[in-house]
């Protein structure tokens, strides 16, 4: 039986963590390392065409704001699972790392074996954070999420109700496969539903569909 591979994508600024988490990964039968580069303007498009499982990065200055990296690859083609690392022990980035996509988060004291679990975990469809930063999720989730699912609500776009489930589930990144599975459609189905949406919300990618749509009605992408 062959052994299914996790494709990894390295996108670090720091060079003495890149080239020492390109050492521990290479040694591992069940990973193959994509590529291993800093931060560029061309980062999004390498990632694109290496079709990584799962993108490392290192660098919230540039990965959660400015460009938007870990969003704008959430909701690209590819969209892999992304994990930071080597992070501070910092409240606010991690719960910004969360609200832009990231599933895996580890601080800087971690070791070597920790990180290689959390990317086995991630490409399993586990999300992955240090103890401390548990109880963060909970009371976010307590102040700012209704529980109340809402009848779905006439929106300034013109949206229908299988219009909104869509929005929704690309807010949460999932792919056209996966919305598919999750709606039982066809992936030719959601591509058609998703071209629609991109033109009566004029927006030109899946990242501004979400942008355009967010101060729509809380009820907009509730209803499952």
């Amino acid at each position: 039986m062959s052994l299914e591979r996790i494709v990894v994508f390295l996108l670090a600024e720091n060079c003495l963590l890149r080239e020492a988490l390109v050492r521990v990964l290479r040694n591992k039968e069940d990973i193959i390392i994509a590529d291993a580069i800093p931060f560029s303007t061309s980062a999004l498009e390498k990632v694109s065409v290496a079709n990584p499982d799962v993108v490392l990065l290192d660098s919230p200055s540039i990965a959660l704001s400015g460009p938007r990296l870990v969003s704008r690859m959430r909701h690209s083609r590819a969209n892999p699972k992304s994990i930071m690392v080597g992070m501070e022990e910092d409240e606010a980035t991690f719960l910004q790392a969360v609200g832009e996509g990231v599933v895996g988060y580890v601080l800087k004291d971690a070791s070597a074996t920790e990180i290689v679990r959390v990317i086995r975990a991630v490409a399993a469809g586990e999300a992955i954070c240090p103890s401390q930063f548990s109880l963060s999720l909970f009371r976010c989730a307590a102040r700012d999420v209704c529980f109340t699912f809402k009848p779905p609500q006439k929106t300034k776009f013109g949206l229908s109700r299988r219009e909104q489930q869509l929005v929704g589930l690309i807010r949460l990144g999932l792919s056209n496969k996966e919305i598919g599975n999750r709606l039982n459609l066809s992936e030719q189905t959601v591509k058609n539903h998703i071209h629609r949406i991109l033109r009566k919300v004029g927006a030109s990618d899946r990242l501004e569909i979400v942008e355009q749509c967010q101060s729509e009605s809380p009820a907009l992408g509730l209803v499952i």
